[in-house]
């Protein structure tokens, strides 16, 4: 059975169709993305899953119950990591956990002795008594993923984890889950760090405008989607790179600009390569396409609000 299981989803704003017929499955123990650029109804689409919100249309499973009819039983096998950390400023790390436990109905016995292995997880253990403001950002992002833990769920929801994080404090995260995976827990996750995805997700579905756009596990979509190699090439005596694009855009299965980047999509790269060895006044990288070329190239690059 499905950890989750949306077939048909739908929910409109106003003249908006915020999400517009989704449809997927997330397998026990595996780690599920959920991408897309703003606005693209991510956020809605796991409120439509933990019943926070009614939707207009479709059926959702979570946890072998029915959404949002039975929500609430079904939250209780569920930890969720918000967006934004919504920590009680006024309590300790450990009463954090403490409190958050009574809101599943469990006992302050049982929750004290979990407190100590939660924190050690979090790498918290020495601040197990410090107030909330006097941690860092990183901290307080691990405190909440420790606090989601608190019932052991089997599910647990992650809506940007890792947003305002420095490598360091991201690569511990990403290390927490994927232990929490090693553990069988299911992971359903919303990024913007296409790099993220790739390490982490097992399977993802890309959407925009609330429609599915693609789906597939990391390595699938980059097969599918985009060319082998790129090679990015920076203007750095301006003025010369538009002319190189013009003279050198057949070296290339596909040629995007921006800015004062070209972005170079090749199968082989070798003639382009070779031409911009004798070139002036232009830099270049030259790399194994990614996860973030196939969102940008299913999404586009122009900004969103």
């Amino acid at each position: 059975m499905a950890a989750l299981n949306v077939s048909g989803l739908k929910k409109r704003y106003g003249d908006s169709d915020v999400v517009a017929g989704l449809s997927f499955a997330v397998e026990p123990g595996t780690c599920f993305g959920l991408l897309g650029p703003n606005g693209a109804g991510k956020t809605t689409t796991l409120r439509l899953c933990l019943g926070l919100t009614a939707p207009d249309a479709g059926d959702i499973t979570l946890a072998g119950r029915s959404i949002p009819a039975d929500a609430q039983v079904a939250r209780a096998k569920v930890g969720v990591v918000p967006q934004f950390d919504n920590l009680d400023p006024d309590f300790t790390c450990a009463e954090n956990l403490l409190v958050f436990g009574r809101y599943f109905g469990l006992k302050d016995a049982d929750v004290r002795q979990r407190i100590p292995s939660l924190l050690e997880f979090a790498s918290l253990t020495s601040k197990a008594d410090a107030r909330i403001a006097t941690l860092s950002g990183g901290m307080k992002r691990r405190l909440t993923l420790a606090r989601a833990l608190v019932a052991d769920p089997d599910i647990v929801f992650l809506d940007e984890p890792t947003t305002g994080l420095d490598p360091q404090a991201r690569h511990l995260i990403w290390e927490r889950l994927k232990k929490l995976k090693s553990a069988g827990k299911t992971l359903i996750l919303t990024t913007h760090f296409m790099d993220e995805a790739e390490r982490l997700c097992d399977r993802l579905i890309v959407i925009d405008h609330g429609c599915k756009i693609a789906e597939g596990s990391p390595r699938e979509l980059i097969a599918t989607h985009i060319e082998p190699q790129v090679v990015e090439v920076f203007d750095e005596a301006a003025g010369t790179l538009p002319a190189f694009v013009d003279a050198h855009r057949q070296l290339a299965e596909r040629v995007e600009q921006s800015g004062e980047t070209a972005f170079f999509y090749c199968r082989d790269p070798q003639p382009l390569l070779a031409a911009l060895a004798g070139a002036d006044g232009l830099r270049y990288v030259h790399r194994a396409s990614n996860l973030e070329d196939v969102f940008i190239k299913l999404t586009g690059r122009e900004l969103r609000d």
